[in-house]
């Protein structure tokens, strides 16, 4: 009796560090930066950086061009669910949008305006 109340103490502990044990998710996924790559537009490939951060429960950011540092920074509106995120803002005075889907922990993979395809893959 003894034997059987050891082993089964000892699955009981086992159980409970594994379970323990696995990592979570982040709790924020989408925020943080992000080095955004539309390809195929008239000018080439073009890359940004959008920095998302979480205030008051709603997730807002801003865009820069990493090749010019000095530029101003670009307001970005977000929309977002458990695995899309949809960034909107205006360039030369048009409303751009740019969709995308988690693809794994670090990447995201979409299209800006329906025409072009975009990857973002988070800046460590």
């Amino acid at each position: 009796m003894r034997k059987l109340s050891l082993i089964c103490l000892f699955l009981m502990l086992g159980v409970v560090f594994s379970s323990n044990s696995q990592s979570a998710a982040p709790a924020d996924f989408f925020a943080g930066k992000w080095e955004v790559t539309i390809f195929g537009t008239p000018n080439g490939d073009s890359k940004m950086i959008v920095d998302l951060v979480r205030t008051d429960g709603k997730l807002t950011g801003q865009m820069s061009n990493p090749a010019e540092p000095t530029a101003e920074k670009v307001p970005v509106t977000v929309d977002e669910s458990a695995d899309l995120l949809d960034l909107a803002f205006n360039a030369q005075g048009y409303d751009v949008t740019i969709n995308l889907k988690k693809v794994d922990d670090d990447n995201l993979k979409g299209s800006l305006l329906g025409m072009f395809d975009a990857t973002a893959k988070r800046v460590k």
